[in-house]
């Protein structure tokens, strides 16, 4: 697969050394020189150029590539960037970093971002994890909205615990996806049983968010 990243500074250059990991190929593209400087990321290519004119896109042969990363830090930036890649080019699926939370709500699919990925919302989600038991925390969002994947840790009293996976009856447009306990982490099956302090993930629509709540947080009657 063929990836460009706008954005040579120290994420966009963690992203293509993880990528070229998985043996895809990278192109990164800044208009400082020293970052986008050849060898930068070894066995990534690198073009000097600014990524929000269409001829530098161009040269990156934009139109070839599956992913393009908007990966600046610059939000402004990173529009334009997912802008142009989108309907410019066509690229099918672009990623754009945000980096101010109050601009959360421009980076959809009018600005031609397929995913958005938030650094302060993930931090503070990842900080609700660690402490919240009984609270639906969301993790991350696909497609614009469309999904959310949100983790639940249960707590002792809840309706669940003590119960087969097989045997609960989960809301319509939510998917158990997997199953922590202790060190452990596996895709959840039917014979599971759920016991206090399990972390679940699911992939569920955020109309079903609170369905979900409800049924895991209802207190066991037993």
């Amino acid at each position: 697969m063929r990836v460009a990243i706008a954005g040579a500074g120290k994420v966009g250059r963690a992203i293509a050394r993880e990528l070229l990991e998985h043996r895809h190929d990278v192109l990164l593209i800044d208009k400082d020189a020293e970052l986008a400087r050849p060898g930068a990321v070894p066995g990534a290519e690198t073009l000097l150029a600014d990524a929000c004119e269409v001829s530098a896109l161009e040269q990156a042969r934009l139109a070839e590539c599956q992913v393009v990363v908007a990966a600046t830090g610059d939000d402004k930036v990173n529009l334009v960037v997912s802008l142009l890649a989108k309907t410019e080019f066509g690229v099918p699926r672009v990623v754009a970093r945000v980096n101010h939370p109050k601009n959360e709500w421009m980076f959809d699919e009018s600005w031609g971002v397929d995913v958005a990925v938030s650094t302060p919302r993930m931090l503070v989600a990842l900080v609700e994890e660690a402490v919240s038991v009984g609270d639906l925390v969301r993790l991350f969002t696909f497609r614009q909205g469309a999904a959310e994947l949100v983790e639940m840790t249960l707590p002792a009293d809840s309706n669940v615990v003590g119960r087969s996976m097989g045997s609960i009856a989960w809301p319509p447009d939510t998917a158990p996806v997997a199953l922590v306990r202790g060190t452990s982490v596996k895709p959840p099956t039917s014979d599971d049983v759920l016991e206090p302090g399990d972390e679940l993930l699911f992939v569920a629509t955020p109309e079903r968010e609170q369905e979900l709540q409800s049924l895991m947080c209802a207190p066991n009657q037993a």
